[in-house]
């Protein structure tokens, strides 16, 4: 089997390994390095170099992508869009709310709620912190 063809088999894995461990990004940098090894294999470099290109292009992608891509994942608050920019929002009770449900407003808009922690009930004005967003759920905490 011609050696670029292992590097395209092991750059496939690696790039699988990374959507089956979301949140590490750690497999996909080192999926890219063997695609610098796999030309160097196809255009007949020897096996120690492509060894040696596919190292060296780990560490580069791990000392450059990895960290950029990581910030991208930890976005500020202020330029999230859509529900993700909900969570950690303050909002009102307006119907107690408790494990089984209630109604909250967040920011002009009445939404469904129920409790962030089993035993916690809220009732009618206490103001509240959005913890999560379920579908069309919020889940609060005081």
């Amino acid at each position: 089997m011609p050696g670029w063809v292992i590097w395209a088999i092991v750059a496939v894995v690696l790039a699988l390994g990374e959507l089956a461990t979301p949140g590490l990004f750690f497999l996909g940098p080192v999926a890219l390095a063997a695609i610098p090894a796999g030309i160097v294999a196809l255009v007949g470099g020897a096996g120690w170099l492509q060894v040696l290109v596919f190292i060296l292009g780990a560490l580069a992608t791990l000392g450059v992508v990895r960290p950029i891509a990581r910030a991208h994942l930890h976005i500020p608050a202020l330029t999230r869009t859509g529900t993700a920019a909900l969570i950690g929002a303050r909002a009102l009770v307006l119907e107690r709310v408790d494990v089984n449900g209630g109604r909250v407003r967040i920011g002009g808009e009445e939404w469904s709620a129920r409790a962030y922690m089993d035993d916690q009930v809220l009732e009618p004005g206490t103001r509240v912190e959005v913890a999560k967003i379920e579908g069309a759920t919020a889940l609060v905490y005081e």
